[in-house]
């Protein structure tokens, strides 16, 4: 890629606003112009003009449903990008302390359990990508793969790992707060959908925060051995 080029794709997240949207948007849904408005404090205008450059700029795209404008990451690749940004910014331990109880509790409960597009991110997210390495589910010698026994596992589980376009089976997404990896591509995908449809895990209010259920709680120390009280 040309200089030039790269200059110029990387100013389109060289903006507060901008940058605020790719981060909202990393809860997997699709956001109106205005609920992206009202969550960056900015007019439905200046919002309009900054979707604009995003969506030409190829990190959002655009669905319309009648009288109705919804817009999301384009793909997960983006989502990638931008929860690694937002590592490297300085966006967890290190970076900005929050202000307000509100604050706190609000990134306190991100740090506890999230999604990350389509995956589960935060203390969750490591805890269960940690013990899948450590059960010889999960390979992490040379790269990152699943074992034959991983997946066995995610196929008793009724997990497809049948993957869509060029996206990886399995990967590693760097997590901006625990500074680790968890585990991502569509095994990270085909799990966090399998706990949510199971309840296993469940969205704190309408943001990205999730949070294990007693439920999940058993299922994830009975296959994973992972302590309820990590995950509290």
């Amino acid at each position: 890629m040309a200089a030039r080029e790269l200059a110029s794709f990387a100013a389109l997240l060289a903006d507060e606003t901008r940058a605020g949207f790719c981060l909202a948007l990393l809860d997997g849904r699709a956001w109106t112009a205005g609920e992206l408005a009202r969550s960056a404090g900015v007019a439905a205008s200046t919002a309009s003009e900054h979707l604009g450059k995003l969506i030409a700029g190829g990190l959002l795209a655009e669905e319309r449903q009648g009288r109705h404008r919804y817009v999301r990451l384009a793909d997960a690749r983006v989502a990638h990008l931008v929860e690694e940004l937002a590592a490297y910014a300085g966006e967890g331990p290190g970076g900005a302390a929050p202000r307000g109880l509100r604050a706190v509790n609000a990134q306190a409960a991100l740090a506890r359990g999230r999604t990350c597009y389509d995956h589960l991110a935060g203390r969750l997210g490591i805890a269960i990508t940690e013990a899948m390495v450590g059960r010889g589910l999960l390979m992490t010698d040379s790269g990152v793969a699943l074992s034959g026994q991983g997946v066995a596992w995610f196929g008793e589980l009724g997990i497809s790992l049948e993957g869509r376009g060029r996206r990886p089976i399995v990967r590693t997404c760097l997590d901006w707060t625990e500074r680790k990896p968890h585990l991502a591509g569509v095994a990270g995908a085909g799990l966090c959908r399998h706990a949510m449809d199971t309840g296993w895990v469940e969205r704190v209010g309408s943001g990205r925060a999730v949070r294990v259920t007693g439920a999940g709680e058993r299922v994830l120390a009975a296959a994973l051995g992972i302590a309820a009280e990590s995950l509290r």
